[in-house]
């Protein structure tokens, strides 16, 4: 299968991108990138846990947008950007431990959109959340 990647896409750029962002904040961390999909995770831990001891849902949300929309900006040409149009999640399981592992594919990619969904695991590989995000595509300006 040809890689969807339209522009140079690396760990060392994901991660770089995460400095001084929620997701720093968070211990997001990118872990592969493969020809069609991406895949990162953040800790369950102090910063990412709800009061009750479980991930926070709006962090597992938080993983699976900044995993669709990484997705989004490398697999569109140079000179395009990608933003968020609407973004909806699953919760299947609580976490209370360990790490959460997300998966992005894209659905679509067109033009104007592109549609992503991102299936998150724990690390017994049990499917914590599913989510699916659309991307709107800004075409560069002259």
């Amino acid at each position: 299968m040809p890689s969807i990647w339209k522009k140079p896409v690396s760990l060392e750029i994901l991660n770089g991108l995460m400095h001084r962002t929620a997701g720093e904040h968070l211990g997001l961390e990118f872990l592969e990138v493969g020809d069609d999909y991406l895949v990162a995770r953040v800790p369950v831990d102090e910063r990412t846990c709800q009061p009750y001891g479980l991930l926070h849902g709006g962090v597992s949300v938080v993983l699976a947008e900044t995993l669709g929309s990484c997705g989004a900006v490398f697999a569109s040409p140079e000179g395009h950007q990608a933003v968020g149009l609407d973004i909806n999640a699953n919760h299947l399981r609580g976490v209370k431990s360990g790490w959460v592992t997300g998966t992005a594919r894209p659905v679509h990619i067109g033009r104007t959109t592109q549609v992503w969904q991102i299936d998150l695991r724990n690390e017994a590989g049990d499917m914590t959340c599913v989510s699916r995000i659309t991307m709107a595509m800004l075409l560069p300006r002259n």
